[in-house]
C-alpha cells in the first residue's frame, strides 16, 4: 500500500497566496460598499445644505429689505441685525457632509490599495479597478481643491455621481483578481492610465461647475424661481473661470494620456496609431476640449456656450469609459473585463 503523498512547500505556497489574495480582494470590496454607504449619507447632507441655502437666501433678502427700511428711518433694529447674522452663520449640514466625504474617501483609498496589494500590481487594469481609482481621484481633487476655493456647493453633484459610479462598478463591473494580459504587462499601464484617471477627475469638477453655471445663468435671467440656493453660489463669471482652470489642467493631463497611449501602442502592437475605437474616442475627447479652450480663448465663447462645451467634453469621457468599453470591439476590449 502506497503511503500518502505529502505536499511540498512549493505546492503549498501558491494555494496560501491564492487564499490571501481572495481575502484581501474581499476586504477591498467590503470597503467599497462601506464607502458607497458613507458617500450616500454625505450626498443627503449636501442636498439638505442646498435646501438650507434656499431658506437662508430668502432670509437674507428679507433682512436686507428690513435693514434698508430701518436705515431710512434712522437706525437698524436689533432683530434685523440678528437676522443678518443668522444668514452668515456657519453651515452645519455642509460641515458634516464634508467630514463624511473625507471619511468615505479614506475608506475608498484603502479599498483601492487593498485591491492593488491583492493583485500585486497597480489597481486600474479593468473597468472595476479603473472606476475605483477614478472616483477616488475625483473625490480627492474635490476635497483638496476646497483648500484653494470653496467648492462645497457642488458637493451633492460630486458625491451623488461617485455613489452611482461606485455602485454600478461594484455590481456590474466587478471581476476577481486575475493575471494581466500580455499587452497590459508594461510600465505604461502605470503611466498612461494614472494620468488618464487624474485628468478625468479634473474634467468631472469642471463639468460640475459648468452645470451650476448654466443653472445660475438661468436663475439670473428670471428662471428657476424656486431654486433660491443658486443665489448663494458664485457668479456665472467666477464659475466659468473656475471651470476653465480645472479643464485646462485636465486637458494637459489628457494630452499626455494621448501621447503615452501612442507610445504604449507602439511597444505593444508595433504601431503608434491604428484607429481602434478606444483610440478614436480618446482623440475625440482631446479635440472637444481643445476646441473648448480655443473657442473660449480666441473667439470669445463665454457664458452658456462655454459651459455646454465643458459638459459635452465630460459626457464624451463617460461615454468612452462605459459604452465604448462595453459595447465596442477592438484591441482595448480587455479594459471591459
Amino acid at each position: 500500500m502506497r503511503a500518502p503523498t505529502v505536499p511540498t512547500a512549493a505546492q503549498v505556497r501558491p494555494s496560501r497566496l491564492c487564499a490571501v489574495t481572495e481575502q484581501l480582494a474581499t476586504y477591498s470590496l467590503l470597503a467599497v460598499y462601506t464607502a458607497i454607504a458613507v458617500y450616500a449619507i454625505a450626498f443627503v447632507l449636501f442636498t439638505l445644505d442646498l435646501s438650507r441655502r434656499s431658506v437662508e437666501a430668502i432670509k437674507a433678502e428679507d433682512a436686507r429689505a428690513a435693514e434698508s427700511a430701518a436705515a431710512a428711518g434712522g437706525g437698524v433694529a436689533t432683530a434685523v441685525k440678528a437676522a443678518v447674522a443668522e444668514t452668515r452663520s456657519a453651515p452645519r449640514y455642509v460641515r458634516a457632509a464634508l467630514a463624511l466625504t473625507w471619511v468615505a474617501w479614506i475608506i475608498e483609498v484603502g479599498a483601492t490599495v487593498l485591491r492593488g496589494v491583492a493583485a500585486a500590481r497597480v489597481p486600474w487594469a479593468n473597468m472595476f479597478e479603473f472606476s475605483l481609482t477614478a472616483t477616488s481621484i475625483m473625490i480627492g481633487v474635490f476635497l483638496f481643491a476646497n483648500f484653494w476655493q470653496d467648492l462645497r456647493f457642488i458637493g451633492a453633484y460630486i458625491t451623488g455621481f461617485v455613489t452611482i459610479a461606485l455602485g454600478v462598478a461594484a455590481v456590474g463591473f466587478y471581476v476577481d483578481v486575475i493575471p494581466l494580459q500580455p499587452a497590459l504587462q508594461s510600465i505604461w499601464l502605470v503611466i498612461h492610465v494614472a494620468v488618464a484617471t487624474l485628468g478625468t477627475g479634473f474634467f468631472a469638477l469642471g463639468a460640475a461647475l459648468s452645470v451650476v453655471q448654466l443653472l445660475r445663468s438661468r436663475r439670473d435671467n428670471g428662471g428657476l424661481t424656486r431654486a433660491k440656493f443658486l443665489d448663494t453660489v458664485p457668479t456665472t463669471a467666477n464659475l466659468e473661470n473656475l471651470a476653465y482652470r480645472l479643464n485646462i489642467v485636465g486637458f494637459v493631463l489628457w494630452t499626455f494620456t494621448l501621447i503615452a497611449g501612442a507610445v504604449w501602442a507602439e511597444r505593444a502592437w508595433g504601431r503608434y496609431w491604428g484607429w481602434d475605437t478606444k483610440e478614436v474616442w480618446t482623440f475625440v475627447i482631446w479635440v472637444l476640449y481643445a476646441g473648448y479652450i480655443h473657442a473660449r480663448a480666441t473667439r470669445g465663447w463665454r457664458g452658456s456656450r462655454s459651459a455646454w462645451l465643458s459638459i459635452v467634453g465630460f459626457a464624451a469621457v463617460v461615454f468612452n469609459f462605459t459604452i465604448v468599453n462595453v459595447f465596442f470591439k477592438g484591441l482595448h476590449a480587455y479594459s471591459g473585463l
